[in-house]
């Protein structure tokens, strides 16, 4: 049975699908897991593939949930792309960025940050 904070993580995360929905964004896939990474949401924006990672925190009090995004967890998110876009051969033509959804306080406001941070961001070449 999952934890009252997996569920309610569950439900943040279906809310920033039901956003970027709206927004004109179209799902790809959901909770992608790897050995060493997890990607939230694989969108599509036009031709673009969106990695989207999505934060949760109850108060914004130490920085948010895009706050909490560091550069070790960007690096798992894009080694976690990497290992998608291998899978998925004809996505990995076009560009990709990577998003992040910050849902901070109760109920929670999503904030929706597009291109949040680059590979170059993270030690990696393009």
């Amino acid at each position: 049975m999952p934890t009252q904070r997996a569920q309610r993580g569950a439900a943040v995360e279906t809310a920033a699908l039901a956003h970027l929905r709206r927004a004109g964004l179209v799902p790809v896939a959901r909770n992608v897991r790897y050995k060493g990474g997890e990607l939230d949401l694989v969108m599509r924006d036009g031709d673009t593939t969106v990695f989207v990672e999505v934060r949760y925190r109850a108060t914004a009090d130490f920085g948010g949930g895009a706050a909490s995004v560091d550069l070790r967890k960007r690096r798992k998110l894009v080694l976690a792309a990497q290992l998608f876009l291998q899978s998925h051969p004809t996505l990995a033509q076009g560009p990709c960025r990577f998003d992040v959804i910050d849902a901070s306080g109760d109920p929670p406001r999503l904030d929706w940050l597009r291109d949040a941070f680059r590979l170059e961001d993270c030690g990696f070449d393009r």
